[in-house]
């Protein structure tokens, strides 16, 4: 019997093949000569990529035999996950293997930046022997900002802790004892941009977080202020920055990420208060070995059929048929839930309710804490490191399998306390023949709303004319609302508008219907794929 076809179509680590072993049959092919790698496509059982491959539905399609695609590294940019998924392949990446390469990159930027290493070097190389000109500042005893307490963000803490700084963080998903625990004190936002001499970015990009240090941030910061972004394009507004640095309001900065990248045309190479690489954070022979033995190791797990921890899209192993089709709306309930939320739960339920309860449903509270933590944490989330994000930021889970379900014949409910006491809640099933997810309760507010890609939840008091002013906003905003449902708890009490909408909801416009019906809580969820996303 031939062996699976194992097609590598980018450098590896040479460990990787050590790794897959005998039991395969490696071959080699150059993923940018796009007509050889299709030729090669059509006996792979597995392809090994990095970033110069891309994987579109076309390549997907001339891979008959393809199971798994496999990134070595964390970004999945040039993946069609979509596709893959439609296509009924499976797509893993190595999430946790440039972690500390990325936090030792973040603080070689900000040394370079603080010490003004790249102009003092260029001049250099003009035969300039400028000591008086490049003045730097120490990291001693000063404050830095840590922006998104990850496990990256933590590292970065630890290793300026090491300098003598003071760390501040904002990171509404951490709790501060979580924060104490490493030796770092939980701020607000402003208080951070005003008390930071140094700052550093290590949040995921999302709808929420793009542009979110962005002008009327810059205009809080102090002028000596640091700033280096290691994490994803766009979170750093660069129009703005470029105009602080300009104007002396940020001292310096040190960027290894741009929102369009390659960015050899951005303004802010040409200032010599920024340094600057090209997306380097995953660069070291270090990060590109564990890479590559990761998804060594998940590609021997998928040909073999067993349960793939790190796969992004299909879930492999041993899974109940019966709750298989419940993965994908778990995970965005969990996203759902965050967004409800709005900061780290101190506790959080999953609750399987009917007949699938009867099955082993331990991978449904893995796909919520997945869905959880997708849009909180810089890295990827997965369903190995999920429970090992709750542990971190101190969130305590507990999983309720129960064959009753009164009104639905299968039922899975996220269920959270916050800090002050709260309960947060959201409810989905599967219903009819076709499998279609439901959101059926939000808060203890019964609703029938289809969990589209962009959605919207309004709680206000009950009164006359609400609905109509929401509307209205949306209209002048050209926002399409695709389905609506209203739910109340009595006459005249609290009551919940739950909208799914066919774009997303601009952020003026959502505090404008916060005004207008006078809102008790105002949430946009986005569930949308961005490829952008780490």
């Amino acid at each position: 019997m031939s062996k699976p076809v194992v097609l590598i179509a980018d450098e590896l680590s040479p460990a990787v093949l050590a790794e897959l072993g005998p039991d395969f049959e490696v071959r080699h092919v150059d993923g940018a000569d796009r007509a050889a790698l299709l030729a090669a496509a059509p006996e792979a059982s597995a392809l090994l990529v990095r970033s110069s491959t891309v994987v579109d539905a076309e390549l997907l399609a001339a891979a008959p035999r393809l199971v798994v695609v496999a990134r070595a590294g964390v970004g999945l940019e040039h993946v069609d996950v979509r596709a893959a998924t439609q296509a009924g392949v499976m797509v893993v990446n190595a999430p946790s293997s440039n972690v500390v390469s990325a936090a030792e990159l973040t603080v070689a930027l900000m040394l370079a930046a603080a010490r003004q290493i790249s102009p003092a070097h260029a001049a250099l190389r003009r035969g300039e022997w400028e000591r008086s000109r490049h003045i730097g500042t120490e990291l001693y005893e000063k404050t830095v900002g840590i922006v998104g307490l990850g496990r990256i963000g933590v590292l970065v803490a630890q290793r300026l802790a090491a300098f003598g700084m003071s760390v501040i963080a904002y990171d509404p998903y951490v709790q501060a004892g979580r924060a104490a625990q490493v030796g770092v004190r939980l701020v607000d936002l402003t208080t951070l941009l005003e008390q930071s001499d140094f700052m550093s970015v290590h949040l995921p990009r999302t709808a929420e977080t793009v542009g979110l240090i962005g002008d009327a941030e810059l205009h809080r910061v102090r002028p000596h202020l640091v700033l280096v972004n290691a994490a994803r394009g766009g979170i750093v507004d660069e129009t703005a920055l470029y105009a602080a640095l300009k104007e002396g309001r940020v001292g310096a900065a040190g960027l290894d990420v741009f929102a369009t990248e390659p960015a050899v045309e951005s303004p802010l190479l040409e200032l010599d208060n920024v340094v600057a690489t090209p997306h380097l954070g995953a660069s070291t022979q270090e990060a590109q070995e564990k890479a590559g033995l990761s998804v060594a190791r998940s590609v021997r797990l998928a040909l073999a059929g067993e349960l793939v921890p790190d796969a992004v899209n299909v879930q492999g192993g041993v899974i109940a048929e019966d709750v298989r089709p419940g993965l994908p709306l778990t995970e965005k309930l969990g996203r759902i839930f965050s967004a409800l939320a709005g900061e780290v739960a101190q506790q959080v339920d999953v609750e399987v309710r009917g007949e699938i309860a009867d099955h082993d449903v331990k991978v449904l509270e893995l796909a919520a804490l997945k869905g959880v933590f997708a849009d909180v944490v810089a890295e990827t989330v997965s369903y190995v490191n999920a429970p090992l994000l709750a542990a971190e930021r101190g969130t305590a889970v507990r999983l309720v399998a129960d064959p009753e379900s009164p009104h639905h014949r299968n039922l899975i409910t996220l269920r959270g306390t916050l800090a002050d006491g709260s309960q947060v809640s959201v409810s989905g099933t599967l219903v009819g023949i076709h499998q279609r997810e439901r959101i059926v309760e939000v808060n203890g507010f019964d609703v029938d709303l289809e969990p589209t890609d962009h959605l919207a939840f309004f709680t206000y008091d009950d009164r006359p004319g609400m609905v109509g002013s929401v509307g209205v906003v949306l209209g002048e905003a050209g926002v399409n609302i695709a389905g609506m449902q209203v739910a109340r708890a009595s006459l005249g009490g609290r009551a919940l508008v739950a909208l799914s909408v066919d774009s997303a909801i601009p952020h003026d416009a959502l505090v404008e219907i916060e005004h207008a019906i006078e809102a008790w809580s105002v949430r946009a969820v986005d569930l949308t794929d961005d490829p952008a996303r780490p």
